[in-house]
């Protein structure tokens, strides 16, 4: 059975803490991305941010791995 990320969110509560992480991470750096100059410290920020980003979008892909189906390569 297909489960969507909104259904992950609903119901699995590690999915929908990486979620909301996730989203505070964007805002804060859509945030950053809107001002003209950055200090060195925002740039450091900035990196930092994006990493975390990346961290948890492939946590929660893993996630999503094990509610999808298990498809075999079948040879033609």
């Amino acid at each position: 059975m297909l489960i969507s990320r909104d259904q992950l969110v609903a119901s699995h509560e590690e999915f929908r803490r990486l979620a909301q992480e996730h989203t505070q991470y964007e805002k804060r750096l859509n945030l950053l991305t809107e001002k003209r100059y950055l200090t060195d410290d925002e740039k450091l920020e900035e990196v930092r941010l994006k990493k975390l980003k990346l961290r948890l979008k492939d946590q929660m892909e893993s996630i999503e791995r094990q509610f999808r189906p298990v498809q075999h390569n079948q040879v033609a």
